[in-house]
């Protein structure tokens, strides 16, 4: 039967309200628990498999560990359930058929709650094989022997009674050994008044062992019964008689062969990393039960496989425990069955599938889900897959339910405290001080996490990394990563643990976070992209949301935007209202460099907007300011704003800033689009390297016509970008070369394209990445490649852009294709739209260039007050040569 949600069923007075114990697909765990009893049952039905070679490496474990939560008690239950073929089995979970012995499984929970020792581990597993009703004679003599020395004063039937296992497994066992006892009386031949003297049976019995006498020839080959039934009958004895169980079920003929499968829940609970004696105890009975699966869950994976714990432990090392050594298997995956392989399953969130499916079967009314659809939504995302989360969700809907009020999505953007309990319960005062600190950052590694910790060695670090809740990208600029829900709650919910932190305590731990990133930024070796990318991301979110000193961040925003490659930085929105505004350096900065990561995705309208607002606010320092001015100023050049261009470009030059070469070249620019050439080409003279003069220089050259000597210097400015570093720059300068020569020499352009979009991958350059594209348009000029097609899809991507320019400069290639074809009414068309996009100072002069290429005269006032290098004539000339040298390449190419 399915189980009862007891808590849920208390919790309301609605009787129609049906709550059942949900419990979703863990399908991958259960065949990972099936094909490892595969190979179990394979290995230890060999002819050659020995129960008593206690050299032999072990392979009869298999870890399930997971965050608190996570359902590993469910899963556990539920694998019970699976092995007994109990109608509370997974009906999801395939059946599978073990011919070779019967399989008992017997579940054990070591949590303190259940009050589980190590007597009672002892005594479940005894309890558990009386359904077998035959004695086991070696082990039962050393149990009784233990049993009236440690408690003299207390029967084990009574004990039994009173503990709860009587009525669980039954009163089999007290009659078992008395019977074992008799057996082994009858066959000393001792007088049946002291058969049940104990001490007296088991002297006899060492000494009939040793004499290696007949009539005890069953018990004889039990090599070690001897020994056991000698040692001083303590907790440490205890722990090896599992030995004599594992012999004993050695011995049962075929027909009644068993394959015991112990399933230890809770393992967290056997201690800690120092205090390991409950874990060492629990290590014998599994080393020395060989011919017993053990599935053991836990938070975390189990560690008997380091040699380091050799000490701690009576059985350590990958050669011990080949299955456990993760740091020689392939990690485990929650999608592929453990086996032979990786026996250390870490289990993982629900799918967002699996949270709805648990959602709605938790609670039903009338048959149908009480929790709807969109309720259901929120909760999922809000969970990131964890069954905890989830649970307590259930509860506090029906919570708000219990008020009379209808719970509503916003109810459930909420942290629940007791994820902090059950994530902190079982970490020392060190891991919970570094979970804070780390729960601040977005990844991290030892270093990171100790320093922003503020402590002096990694070890607690080092321990809280193989905490189950910790998750590791190998790959990544730092590996570890806290678990999304985690972090959210360990950072928000209210923390009424003893030793929660202060608002001066986070702030404090923000700051070393802070200054740990910028030590690791500036103290590299080299001044590498993806640091700097990384530092940026996490320490911008860090000086936002606590109000730090820019300090370092400022010369990072430089570096970031030297290069123009803008990869995102944007942190996720502060939970404020939208009319807080900006209300703090870090908030501007913050805003100021995600505008310019975002305006490559967004049109060019918003990012002069998101920028208006951070220069109007006036939070920024001198150097700063001038950068957001500068963007801005290019934004609204972009969109056609001249004059408001021009204003910020001349501002930032006047303040003589580390961006004043670079709002040089925007007046040069803003010169350029005038048509005012020569006043761009002498301002190219003095901008170097660093106003970029050579893409000034080829901008101006290729309006000429001259594409050999536009594509000459753009040539020259990207091997400039290469030299120094610049990727975005040498892309940007590539991508203006392959749409120059694309004019010239179409069976050229294909690899200076290919060039271009190769270095253009790695950079977010919009509007160059549009250059590349036009240059495909003008390679295939003037032959019928469906090439309007293509303008058209083209037009709209660059419409949604609010790129002008590029709009403008894309129509031009259509002018261009169209005299290409003598097609008058194209080129009808084409004039006319760059009349629409054009005005007196803004590129008004490409009109006058779709009349050259055409072989049109310009009508009476009707040219732009472009002043042509060496004059209208030969620049008219240059272009109509262009147009006639592509005819003719047509025309040879038929």
């Amino acid at each position: 039967m399915a189980g009862r949600d007891l808590r849920a069923l208390f919790s309301t007075n609605d009787r129609g309200l049906a709550a059942q114990e949900a419990f979703t697909n863990r399908q991958a765990q259960w065949e990972a628990v099936a094909a490892a009893l595969a190979e179990h049952l394979q290995r230890i039905g060999d002819p050659a498999f020995d129960v008593e070679d206690l050299e032999a490496s072990r392979r009869n474990v298999i870890v399930f560990h997971g965050v608190g939560g996570i359902g590993k008690t469910t899963l556990s239950r539920k694998v019970e359930a699976a092995l007994a073929g109990s109608e509370d089995r997974p009906a999801q979970w395939p059946h599978y058929e073990w011919t070779t012995r019967r399989i008992l499984p017997v579940r054990i929970d070591l949590a303190r709650s259940a009050g589980t020792d190590f007597e009672r581990v002892i005594l479940t597993i005894r309890l558990a094989l009386a359904q077998l009703g035959r004695p086991l004679p070696a082990f039962d003599l050393a149990l009784r022997r233990y049993w009236e020395h440690n408690h003299p004063d207390e029967s084990l039937e009574e004990y039994l009674r009173r503990g709860g296992l009587a009525s669980r497994f039954g009163r089999a066992l007290p009659q078992q050994m008395q019977s074992a006892l008799g057996d082994v009386a009858q066959a000393l031949l001792l007088p049946g008044t002291v058969g049940t003297a104990i001490g007296q049976v088991t002297g006899s019995l060492v000494r009939a062992l040793r004499e290696r006498r007949q009539s005890i020839r069953a018990l004889a080959g039990c090599a070690r019964l001897a020994d056991l039934l000698e040692a001083e009958p303590d907790m440490d004895a205890l722990s090896f008689y599992p030995h004599l169980l594992a012999w004993e079920l050695a011995q049962l003929p075929v027909d009644k062969a068993v394959a015991p499968v112990i399933l230890l829940d809770a393992f967290e609970e056997t201690g800690d990393r120092t205090h390991r004696d409950l874990e060492r105890l629990l290590q014998r009975v599994v080393w020395l039960m060989p011919n017993v699966l053990f599935v053991i869950t836990g938070r975390s994976r189990l560690q008997w496989a380091d040699e380091a714990l050799q000490g701690q432990l009576d059985f350590t090392g990958p050669a011990a425990w080949p299955c456990l050594d993760t740091d020689h298997v392939p990690h485990a995956s929650t999608t592929e069955p453990a086996g032979g392989r990786e026996r250390q399953v870490l289990i993982g969130d629900f799918s967002p599938e699996d949270c709805d499916d648990y959602l709605a079967r938790c609670l039903s009314s009338g048959g149908q889900p009480l929790i709807g659809e969109a309720l259901r939504e929120v909760i999922t995302g809000r969970s990131h897959g964890l069954p905890l989360h989830l649970d307590l969700s259930v509860m506090r809907f029906l919570e708000i339910r219990r008020t009379g009020q209808t719970p509503q999505p916003a109810d459930f953007d909420h942290d629940f405290p007791a994820l902090i309990a059950r994530t902190l319960s079982d970490l020392t005062p060190d891991e919970r001080h570094v979970l804070r600190s780390v729960s601040l950052l977005d990844a991290f590694d030892l270093a990171l996490a100790t320093r922003a910790a503020g402590m002096a060695h990694e070890a607690a670090a080092m321990r809280l990394t193989e905490r189950p809740f910790i998750r590791e990208d190998p790959f990544g600029l730092w590996p570890f990563h806290l678990h999304a829900l985690i972090r959210s709650t360990v950072r928000n919910a209210d923390d009424h643990t003893d030793d929660r932190w202060s608002p001066r305590d986070w702030h404090n731990a923000a700051q070393r976070a802070f200054e740990a990133l910028g030590e690791r930024w500036s103290t590299a070796p080299t001044q590498d992209r993806m640091l700097l990318v990384g530092c940026l991301r996490q320490a911008l979110v860090l000086a936002r949301d606590f109000g730090l000193d820019l300090d370092w961040l400022t010369e990072a925003a430089f570096h970031y935007v030297s290069d123009s490659i803008w990869e995102p930085l944007a942190p996720p929105a502060r939970d404020e209202p939208a009319t807080a505004g900006l209300q703090s350096a870090a908030e501007a900065l913050v805003e100021t460099l995600s505008a310019l990561t975002r305006r490559q995705h967004e049109n060019r309208a918003r990012t002069a907007e998101r920028l208006t607002t951070v220069t109007e606010a006036g939070l920024l320092p001198p150097a700063l300011h001038d950068m957001a001015v500068y963007y801005l100023a290019k934004a609204q050049r972009d969109l056609g704003r001249t004059s408001e261009s021009r204003r910020g470009m001349q501002h930032v030059v006047a303040g003589g800033g580390r961006l004043a070469p670079n709002a040089r070249r925007g007046l040069a620019h803003l010169s350029r689009l005038a048509g005012d050439f020569p006043t761009a080409l002498e301002a190219a003279e003095n901008l170097g390297w660093e106003g970029r003069h050579h893409r000034v220089r080829g901008d101006v050259w290729w309006v000429q016509g001259d594409m050999t000597r536009g594509a000459q210097a753009f040539q020259a400015a990207r091997l400039e970008g290469e030299e120094h570093g610049k990727q975005g720059e040498a892309a940007m300068s590539q991508a203006m070369r392959a749409f120059t020569l694309a004019f010239t020499a179409p069976d050229l352009a294909d690899d200076e394209i290919d060039l271009a979009e190769h270095l253009l991958v790695p950079v977010d350059l919009r509007a160059a990445t549009f250059d590349a594209r036009i240059a495909t348009l003008l390679r295939d000029a003037g032959s019928n490649t469906g090439l309007e097609d293509r303008a058209q899809v083209l037009r709209a991507e660059i419409s949604a852009s609010g790129l002008a320019f590029t709009h403008a400069k894309l129509e031009l290639a259509l002018g261009f294709h169209h005299a290409v074809r003598n097609d008058h009414e194209g080129i009808a068309a084409s004039i006319h739209r760059l009349r629409e996009l054009t005005r007196q100072d803004y590129y008004a002069y490409y009109v006058d260039i779709a009349h050259f290429m055409a072989g049109l005269p310009l009508l009476d006032g009707g040219s732009s007050p472009a002043q042509w290098i060496d004059g209208v004539g030969p620049t008219r000339d240059r272009w109509r040569d262009l147009v006639l040298s592509r005819r003719r390449h047509l025309h040879s190419a038929r």
